[in-house]
């Protein structure tokens, strides 16, 4: 039960990171431990769950599917998103520089605290590093491309799967993702609103980019386990732009519907900011809460390294079910 608790909880931290433009759940799943049983776990979704059904029933689907983990993460994501939603665009409206200066914090700690994990760092893993950090700065820029698909549903699919595919990725945005696209609000929306036709064709969006994308990381943590975490690394450090709370939007589009979507910021200091927008820039309680956001993170770090690594533990299990 405990353990079913601290996984759950789990799941309302990546659920609270995605309703925020800028931050990736998959970032709070690395954080706590449980990244790569995240994602080893996803990927027994699949022609394999139908064969270990056949062979062991109920209890070996519950066990080849991890379903105890599962579950659990599931439910804690599902409640704080519908739940957060309100939350955060009350927020964005009233407190966004306070929100991205906790944000802003939390992300660049967790760069940190991935950057100790590769325990066999050579230098050619600065390519992965650098390709992270390209990625993530240009993956933006790509993605109003997306809402010239035509058919509002085709752009609500494809969207669900890019938007769940960047979930899997720390320091990678679903949220943001969606904000470039001008589906954020549509989306946000239609959660808030329970419209079961836009959450079904967004739904199946996601569970062709989970099927997809989880198979691809699984893999590369399996093969090539220090060079994606440092790939990760570079994800995490090249979103922290997104994040920095004193910026101005210098170019933007408009979507089909009219709203705007962001293509590039400039970042300013405090003291600019408030001279160009004539409002505070809130310095003393920003930097407060990127104190507390990153010590956050670092305090969890340092407790699950302290404990037995959950992640391994995952990694091992689905190596094992393989077999």
């Amino acid at each position: 039960m405990k353990r079913h608790l601290g996984i759950f909880l789990r799941g309302a931290g990546m659920g609270a990171a995605d309703a925020v433009p800028g931050v990736s759940g998959g970032t709070i799943a690395f954080v706590t431990g449980i990244y790569e049983e995240l994602i080893h776990s996803i990927k027994q979704f699949g022609p394999s769950a139908y064969v270990a059904w056949r062979r062991g029933g109920l209890p070996l689907l519950v066990a080849h599917l991890n379903l105890t983990f599962v579950l659990p993460l599931l439910a804690g994501i599902a409640i704080s998103l519908i739940s957060v939603a309100h939350l955060v665009v009350w927020l964005l409206d009233d407190f966004p520089l306070m929100l991205d200066g906790f944000f802003f914090g939390l992300v660049a700690a967790s760069a940190v605290v991935v950057s100790r994990h590769p325990a066999d760092w050579q230098w050619w893993h600065l390519l992965p590093l650098v390709g992270g950090l390209l990625l993530a700065h240009g993956l933006p820029s790509l993605m109003p491309l997306v809402s010239q698909l035509g058919s509002p549903d085709l752009v609500l699919v494809v969207g669900g799967a890019i938007a769940i595919s960047a979930l899997l990725l720390p320091g990678v945005s679903g949220s943001f993702l969606l904000l470039t696209m001008g589906l954020y609000g549509t989306v946000m929306q239609g959660i808030r609103g329970f419209d079961l036709g836009l959450i079904g064709l967004f739904g199946v969006g996601c569970l062709i980019g989970l099927f997809g994308f989880s198979r691809l990381l699984s893999w590369l943590l399996r093969h090539y386990h220090t060079a994606t975490l440092q790939l990760l690394v570079g994800f995490i450090i090249g979103s922290l732009p997104v994040l920095w709370p004193w910026r101005e939007l210098v170019r933007y589009q408009l979507g089909t519907e009219g709203q705007m979507i962001p293509l590039d910021y400039r970042y300013l200091t405090p003291a600019d900011f408030a001279e160009l927008t004539g409002e505070p820039a809130r310095l003393p309680a920003v930097v407060a809460l990127m104190l507390v956001g990153a010590a956050l993170v670092l305090l969890i770090g340092r407790a699950n390294r302290a404990a037995t690594p959950g992640s391994r533990q995952g990694a091992d299990k689905e190596e094992g079910s393989d077999a």
